[in-house]
């Protein structure tokens, strides 16, 4: 792989910015659509961090439209018929963002984040020494780190601002934000795409053993996954050859950055620390293959 000149922020001057997120840019342009930009920002602890990751925003482009294109029978997404040159006629503006960006359908986003765990780790872990439970969910005793559970479980939470931490919710709360039937398609949808992804990247050396996924709404009322879905950002991807019960499995995923930021004397709020270039390297490399892993034929 190339090594990629690396896009922080972008700007774009034809089209009016509605929101920096921790990774992406949001242009508006019209009543209809809008484009999302996928930069090499990296967040982590809910912080941006200072340095980017270079061709982070392609590869997670590539393979959010991907896992949009393989499971759209299931349901739809915001993913428009327009290109990036209807919307962007001029040529450097478009180079600026090329392949790492999309037009979308404009969707009422809903205030939660679908969260599914299928493997006992992270914070789900640190609950369940502590009470036997993961947000609430009883789980069979007995059970170690990194263990696969015996059936994925749904555990939303609340979406927070940039620099804010997000909190887990129970079910019941998701129904009073949504109401009872837009809850339970949610979670319904959740766990079939996770159960579904799953069962096809571990036959390509990848265990995934959570995710986050985004859903909106159109004025219909009918519901779209939106935002970008099972990539080493909104998920926990771990090689299956690599995999044992009972420790933290090595990752494709920015767990290797978090790993490396536990061991410095940071407080975890922002600004971040500034990263080495073998750490944002190391990055990008495990990034990359884990495209390679899920896209290519086997």
């Amino acid at each position: 792989m190339t090594n990629p000149v690396a896009l922080y922020e972008s700007s774009l001057s034809s089209l009016k910015l509605i929101a920096r997120g921790k990774v992406r840019d949001i242009y508006d342009i019209n009543d209809k659509y809008m484009l999302i930009v996928a930069t090499d920002r990296l967040s982590a602890f809910d912080v941006i961090l200072p340095d980017p990751i270079p061709g982070k925003g392609r590869v997670l482009t590539r393979i959010s439209n991907f896992w949009f294109d393989k499971l759209g029978y299931i349901m739809p997404n915001h993913i428009s018929d327009l290109t990036l040159a209807d919307v962007l006629p001029d040529a450097l503006e478009r180079a600026q963002v090329e392949g790492r960006a999309v037009v979308v359908k404009k969707l009422k986003p809903l205030p939660v984040e679908a969260i599914v765990r299928g493997y006992l780790i992270g914070s789900g872990w640190k609950d369940y020494q502590k009470t036997g439970e993961v947000c609430g969910i009883k789980l069979p005793e007995g059970l170690q780190q990194a263990e696969q559970l015996p059936e994925p479980i749904y555990t939303p939470s609340t979406k927070a601002a940039v620099d804010q931490h997000d909190e887990n919710v129970s079910f019941e709360k998701t129904v009073a934000l949504m109401g009872q039937d837009l809850a339970e398609q949610v979670r319904n949808a959740s766990l079939k795409i996770y159960k579904e992804a799953a069962a096809y990247a571990k036959e390509r050396g990848i265990i995934i053993a959570d995710t986050k996924f985004e859903f909106g709404v159109d004025d219909a009322g009918v519901l779209y996954l939106i935002d970008e879905v099972l990539t080493p950002d909104s998920s926990r991807f771990w090689p299956a050859d690599e995999y044992q019960v009972g420790i933290s499995p090595p990752s494709f995923d920015k767990q290797y950055i978090r790993d490396y930021l536990e061991t410095l004397d940071w407080n975890k709020t922002a600004p971040g620390p500034l990263l080495p270039s073998e750490v944002t390297g190391f990055c990008a490399k495990k990034y990359a293959e884990a495209e390679t892993r899920l896209t290519s034929s086997i």
